[in-house]
């Protein structure tokens, strides 16, 4: 006699009947979506999640690589999935840190807003329409008008009573630009950081611009990550394909966050001496280099060499000139 089909609604395979679930996607036959059916399964799918992290929490703190090694050895639904882990925490951590951030942007902008106060210039009694932009007139009006004995916070590399001069006598943007050292025959990328750096200098908005830059950083994060995992690639090119080692980074990024994210909190309540804070900050190598001998199973001595390597090739390489290309973008785009 010819078995019954049942059609699974959810992944159109066919299966004998008699089954409560589909043997081929999972899903529960002949299940009504009920209220308690759709928040139970929201907050069983939930807690699923959140019991993982939870147990992958210590392993991870305390037992470095272990993590890593379990997932390419097949144990993939013990713990947290690594790249799980790794959105997670770094949301957790960066949240954390937008509090840092936001002191010091105020901060910033307190001492741009103390410096425009000092600085600023009383040009009301010039007749505007008259000031003729010639070198030898306006730098007479210059000279009348130096703000002398004020201990100027934040300097530039151009003459500054002269380009707020200019700015309040409402001058064109070209002759600023030649007063803040702009060559005549600048190209647009030279004119472009010159109409920027005036634009910031008009608004004395720090704050901002360092927001930026804080802005970038997670983004920044997940793309020096595979920079990494592809240094230990070519450190360990024997030992697995390069998802192997991205497996082992994103774990890695993850314990950095969720250390620096205790930092952090921990400073929140009580003030951690700096000495504690940088012996804490020195020991994430010494995490490094254990979980590299327990994941790749290589000596400690080799072990050791290539941890180095590693760690002063992102750090003396990557980090500097991702720092410079974001600074360079945060600036030109402002």
């Amino acid at each position: 006699m010819r078995k019954k089909l049942t059609i699974c609604t959810n992944c159109e395979q066919k299966s004998a009947e008699g089954f409560q679930f589909c043997p081929h996607c999972g899903l529960k036959f002949n299940e009504e979506l009920t209220i308690g059916v759709l928040f139970y399964n929201t907050i069983s799918n939930y807690f699923s999640v959140d019991a993982r992290f939870f147990k992958s929490f210590i392993p991870l703190l305390i037992k470095p690589g272990f993590l890593a090694k379990t997932f390419i050895q097949g144990k993939r639904l013990l713990y947290l999935h690594p790249a799980q882990m790794y959105l997670f925490v770094s949301v957790v951590f960066f949240f954390l840190f937008s509090f840092i951030s936001r002191k010091q942007v105020e901060s910033v902008d307190k001492v741009f807003k103390d410096d425009l106060k000092k600085t600023s210039l009383k040009l009301d009694s010039i007749n505007k329409n008259d000031a003729q932009f010639n070198d030898i007139n306006f730098d007479s009006i210059v000279k009348s008008n130096e703000v002398k004995g004020v201990n100027r916070k934040i300097t530039y590399n151009f003459n500054q009573t002269k380009v707020d001069s200019l700015i309040q006598l409402n001058a064109s943007n070209e002759t600023i630009y030649k007063a803040m050292g702009m060559p005549e025959d600048a190209g647009f990328f030279k004119r472009k950081a010159y109409s920027q750096m005036l634009k910031f200098y008009k608004q004395r908005n720090g704050g901002s611009l360092l927001q930026g830059f804080y802005d970038s950083i997670p983004v920044a994060m997940f793309i020096l990550l595979p920079i990494f995992a592809l240094i230990l690639k070519l450190l360990y090119y024997k030992k697995g394909p390069f998802s192997y080692h991205l497996v082992f980074s994103f774990y890695f990024f993850s314990f950095l966050f969720m250390a620096f994210g205790i930092l952090i909190a921990t400073n929140f309540i009580i003030k951690l001496p700096d000495s504690l804070v940088t012996i804490a900050i020195l020991s994430t190598f010494f995490y490094l280099l254990i979980a590299v001998k327990r994941f790749y199973e290589q000596r400690w001595f080799l072990s050791f060499i290539k941890t180095s390597i590693a760690t002063f090739s992102f750090l003396l390489l990557v980090i500097p000139l991702a720092i410079i290309v974001l600074s360079l973008a945060t600036f030109m785009f402002y």
